[in-house]
């Protein structure tokens, strides 16, 4: 797969939030955003994604455009701030829920995800009685149980233990060799230097820097 962005403009309320970004992202690679808070990090995610329209440039994505040919990428997992899950249910519940959206997988598949996070399928608790490293947790197993080509996670290994945080790095690495192409935004140095094969550096919604 090939995402690319060329010269993607966004502005809210007058404001630009992202400006002149220019991108050419390919399966099998981690791709590391750094920047500070605001910098546009969580807005160029939502832009890639199609969660968010942009105003002017163009996101094509294997030759179809977003927003014109296809309104979100087609097969995407992703970890935003605000993860929307319903508090009141389990989280296998939850994923349940969120599989049905698309048909792909089955339980097993959600089961096997959940695991992989180091989670329990049959823990009996709601998700809002989770601790913030288990909420974490099943945000990331979400992200990756269909096995998405495209993967993007703001702040990953935020809120977790240091084994959690082992889990998270050996799991995105284990997905970026099943072929997925994956964006980590993160405060970690660690993350970024010891995961991402190209970092993007953002400063006030452009990309200042690349290494």
């Amino acid at each position: 797969m090939k995402l690319k962005a060329d010269s993607v403009f966004k502005s809210i309320k007058g404001k630009s939030i992202l400006s002149d970004i220019n991108l050419d992202l390919k399966s099998g690679t981690v791709y590391g955003i750094v920047g500070r808070n605001g910098s546009g990090k969580t807005m160029l995610f939502r832009a890639l994604s199609g969660l968010m329209k942009i105003d002017s440039g163009e996101i094509n994505c294997d030759g179809n455009v977003l927003g014109k040919d296809i309104s979100i990428l087609p097969s995407l997992g992703i970890v935003l701030e605000n993860a929307g899950l319903y508090p009141e249910f389990t989280g296998l519940m939850n994923l349940s829920l969120l599989a049905k959206l698309n048909n792909r997988i089955e339980k097993d598949d959600i089961v096997c995800a959940i695991k992989r996070l180091g989670l329990d399928p049959s823990d009996k608790r709601p998700y809002g009685k989770y601790s913030l490293g288990m909420k974490q947790r099943i945000v990331l197993a979400q992200a990756i149980m269909e096995k998405p080509e495209v993967i993007m996670l703001d702040e990953p290994t935020n809120a977790l233990d240091e084994n959690g945080i082992k889990d998270i790095r050996e799991i995105i690495l284990q997905e970026k060799k099943r072929g997925a192409l994956i964006l980590i935004a993160s405060h970690n140095k660690e993350d970024i230097s010891m995961l991402a094969d190209e970092v993007f550096y953002m400063s006030e919604g452009r990309i200042s820097e690349r290494q």
